[in-house]
């Protein structure tokens, strides 16, 4: 049994734990055929319907920029759509882990989150101008200063 994270389409529905034992827990999950991109970066492996841009299902804004944060060559590259499920990298053998512990804490639980920017010529971080926010629309804010903020690097960091 694999424990991962639904990330719904819709922003008014929670994301939540599931438990998945087969891969067709995964396309009932995601409605379908099911397609895997890894975030390396942050050990999990997001699976989603493969045919959902295909079958015009709902635009997938947190899982989207999730992606896009984490794997920034795919930004703008194209947009995610219908209901995704979050688990851990795979093991030797290819079969899908539990989402990481640290994962599971920053996208379900109470954790609060901001945006620090690092000019290129400079070690500081400093936070950027917005109030604590939750893990995932601190990624939405940061991917989308990415764009304008150049010259700076840009990271999420949970509150203590």
């Amino acid at each position: 049994m694999v424990h991962g994270i639904v990330i719904p389409t819709s922003d008014a529905e929670d994301m939540r734990a599931i438990e998945l034992a087969e891969v067709e827990d995964y396309q009932k999950a995601v409605g379908g055929w099911i397609e895997a991109l890894d975030i390396l970066s942050f050990g999990c492996t997001m699976y989603l319907n493969e045919e959902g841009l295909i079958r015009g299902l709902p635009y997938n804004r947190r899982a989207t920029y999730l992606w896009w944060y984490h794997v920034p060559h795919a930004r703008g590259q194209a947009r995610l759509a219908g209901d995704a499920v979050l688990v851990g990298l795979p093991d030797r053998s290819g079969r899908s882990t539990d989402t990481p512990s640290a994962v599971r804490e920053l996208l379900l639980g109470s954790t609060l989150c901001q945006v620090e920017l690092q000019r290129l010529d400079s070690a500081e971080w400093r936070a950027a101008p917005s109030e604590p926010q939750t893990y995932i629309e601190a990624v939405v804010g940061a991917t989308l200063m990415m764009e304008y903020a150049l010259e700076r690097t840009l990271r999420v960091v949970p509150l203590p």
